[in-house]
């Protein structure tokens, strides 16, 4: 199937909307955001109203705003969810991202939909269900390569969407019960409890404890940096920033970067567009190292390697700045070639592995005064910094201005001039203005330093959100023309080209779904599917699934199930892999936290790992976490 090239579309988180303001600023072609419920991040939920001024404020640069609907409904939830949709609709959002398919049983308005990652999408079947379903955008699983990407855009055409950066599950989406089985907080609704950044015992089949008080479930964060070209030419269409509980500086930073990045790419490889208009300049230099992050990994990208777990710590450590050369009375001195200011702060790991912390009151050189020193620290102590106060305070600042070229005519009429503004899109307005009889009109007793101060006040954008292309006069004599009533010409066509953009911003439509309802590949559907309530199962039905249990979080599964399934695998984390090993077999291990015990075991044909363990006594399912306030 022959594939239709997508613009490079730059999607960054916006937990509210100031920063997805910032995110579009600092150039974001599009953002994703919570709306009031409903949204797979609890606590970062917004109003319609600050929906709709994000997406006013994203339609001048042709940007779209993306809006979570991502969890799964209940069917005392579907009206409401069903009314809110059509509520962040008329805001003005470009898309609806959604999990639950009771949905598209509904009465929805027409907005794109996009399949969230908690659709589990890992195959081109699955992918192309979801685009003859209606879906026009598709978040591909984290967990998968590039090769598999490859194979899945070859046999569809929808937009695909992945993951570049931030914090990776562990657990395929949309497949982790982990949550609602220990405390009742479903991950599907919003309310993940992030056992996976627990420390945990490993312990084989025999009881041999492996290793012991680690964070075995616990990733490093997802960084493509490398692979941002090779993801391009595989067929990815949108690079997903991970973060809508992100803070702003993370945002800033990290959308910088890839901005960066991509447009590197556009401008060397002609067969790639930008997805939306204007230029991001910045007042510091991206640098991802700085953001929060627990250590780097391109995860499965280029098929399974070593080192992607973040094992000693779920927390950030880090840049490596060098070793404790000495310690004296409230001061250490650091052997390093990195330079320190007050406020900055670093952090070591100690005998048992644990990261500790120091602040950095006064810096002088390589000689830092902290606020504390803790006892565990040695010299000879690898250091490293978790803040630099330097790079926070440029972030903290105004970091970014995005403007869109704008071409100015000017041009002499019968009885006045007319301005007409054209910008990068094609958007242009016209304002006429009156100057009386040409016989009244003054020729400039300078011609050159007229005209050329002419076209520097008609160049003038100031704060707005234009940057002038080379002035136009079409002028049959030099005029001479007050600057005021320039000034003044030049202000109005501003303002009208704007309100024009923002009228004119190309909202995409809704896909039309096949026009018979397209074979789910599945015919059955466990616990799995998430299917709960009536209108999801009417869906899977008409769509050929003649077996359908109900989602875990109804309670129905008693026993032992999965859950949580992983393609990272701790066999091969402490090289007792099957495949790599010959002798050995895949028997189960335990992973042991306090009382809690949870038996891991191994799919060595899919190549994957299952935690198994079952719902806790007295858990229910927490029925108010996503509901919007009254």
């Amino acid at each position: 199937m022959t594939r239709i090239q997508h613009p490079l579309e730059l999607l960054a988180p916006a937990k509210n909307a100031d920063f997805g303001i910032e995110a579009i600023k600092h150039g974001a072609d599009a953002v994703y955001i919570g709306g009031p419920a409903f949204g797979a991040r609890y606590g970062a939920g917004n109003t319609v109203a600050d929906i709709q001024r994000l997406c006013e404020f994203a339609h001048r640069y042709r940007a779209k705003v993306f809006v979570a609907l991502n969890t799964i409904l209940r069917d005392d939830e579907l009206e409401e969810a069903r009314q809110l949709a059509w509520k962040i609709y008329e805001a003005g959002a470009d898309a609806l991202i959604i999990q639950d398919m009771g949905l598209l049983e509904l009465d929805l308005p027409p907005i794109q939909l996009h399949a969230s990652t908690q659709t589990d999408n890992r195959n081109a079947d699955k992918v192309k269900f979801l685009e003859d379903a209606g879906f026009s955008q598709v978040v591909l699983a984290r967990e998968l390569s590039l090769n598999e990407i490859i194979k899945i855009a070859s046999q569809t055409t929808i937009s695909l969407e992945y993951f570049v950066h931030g914090a990776l599950c562990v657990a395929y989406s949309g497949q982790c019960y982990i949550s609602h089985a220990h405390t009742g907080r479903s991950a599907n609704r919003g309310e993940c409890s992030q056992a996976c950044r627990l420390p945990y015992t490993l312990v084989d089949d025999k009881g041999k404890v492996v290793t012991e008080n680690q964070h075995l479930l616990s990733m490093k964060d997802n960084n493509q940096t490398d692979n941002v070209l090779a993801l391009a030419r595989a067929g990815v269409s949108s690079f997903k920033i991970e973060g809508r509980l992100k803070d702003l500086s993370y945002v800033k930073n990290i959308t910088a970067h890839y901005r960066q990045l991509l447009d590197e790419i556009i401008a060397e490889y002609p067969e790639f567009t930008r997805a939306s208009s204007g230029r991001s300049t910045w007042t510091f230099t991206p640098q991802p190292e700085k953001t929060f992050n627990r250590g780097y990994t391109d995860y499965f990208a280029n098929d399974r390697q070593d080192d992607i777990g973040a094992f000693d710590s779920p927390s950030y450590v880090g840049e490596v700045i060098g070793e404790v050369a000495d310690i004296g009375d409230g001061w250490i001195v650091v052997n390093t070639d990195e330079t320190f200011h007050n406020g900055d702060g670093v952090c070591f790991h100690d005998a048992y592995g644990d990261v500790q912390g120091m602040r950095i009151n006064r810096a002088e050189g390589k000689k830092l005064y902290p606020a504390e020193i803790p006892e565990e620290l040695t010299p000879g102590t690898t250091l490293f910094r978790n803040r630099d106060q330097a790079f926070e305070r440029a972030l903290e600042k105004d970091s970014a201005d995005r403007r869109v070229s704008v071409t100015p005519v000017l041009a002499e009429t019968d009885d006045g001039f007319a301005l007409t503004l054209s910008d990068e899109d094609g958007v242009n307005v016209t304002v006429n203005r009156k100057f009386g009889p040409k016989s009244e009109w003054q020729v400039a007793q300078n011609p050159d330093a007229a005209q050329a101060k002419l076209k520097e006040n008609l160049g003038k954008f100031g704060n707005t959100m234009f940057v002038a292309e080379p002035v136009e006069l079409k002028l049959s004599q030099p005029w001479f023309l007050p600057v005021s009533a320039i000034n003044a010409l030049r202000r109005e066509a501003t303002e009208q080209l704007e309100a024009a953009r923002i009228a004119s911003h190309p909202r995409p439509p809704r896909a039309t779904p096949a026009a018979s309802p397209a074979a789910y590949p599945q015919e059955e559907l466990t616990y799995l599917g998430n299917v709960f309530n009536a209108k999801a199962r009417q869906f899977y039905e008409k769509h050929g699934v003649k077996l359908i249990e109900e989602a875990y979080e109804a309670g129905n599964e008693k026993g032992m199930v999965s859950l949580m399934i992983t393609r990272h695998c701790l066999r091969y984390s402490f090289n007792l892999c099957p495949k790599e090993v010959k002798h050995l077999k895949p028997d189960p291990m335990t992973l042991i936290n306090g009382n809690e015990k949870l038996i891991l075991k191994f799919d060595c044909k899919a190549c994957e790992m299952h935690v198994v363990g079952k719902m806790k006594k007295g858990v229910t399912l927490n029925l108010g976490s996503i509901r919007p306030a009254a």
